[in-house]
């Protein structure tokens, strides 16, 4: 195996584990939220990761915001 392929190979698990790592710790998942914006709201505007990150917070520690799904 070359050093690329296992790069290549690398990166998925490597994401997966971030995607985990979030999770458990309560952290947004921005890729998360992009997937499922993509999947369930195609026309609708997409937040930056940065206005995601604010809007988790915000909901998290001020109150409860409206709710997607």
């Amino acid at each position: 195996m070359t050093d690329s392929t296992q790069g290549a190979d690398r990166a998925p698990r490597w994401r997966a584990l971030c995607s985990t790592c979030r999770q458990v710790f309560g952290m947004p998942d921005y890729d998360a939220y992009l997937a499922h914006a993509a999947a369930r709201h195609p026309q609708g505007p997409v937040l930056t990761r940065e206005a995601f990150c604010a809007q988790y917070f915000e909901r998290k520690y001020v109150g409860r915001g409206p709710r997607c799904c």
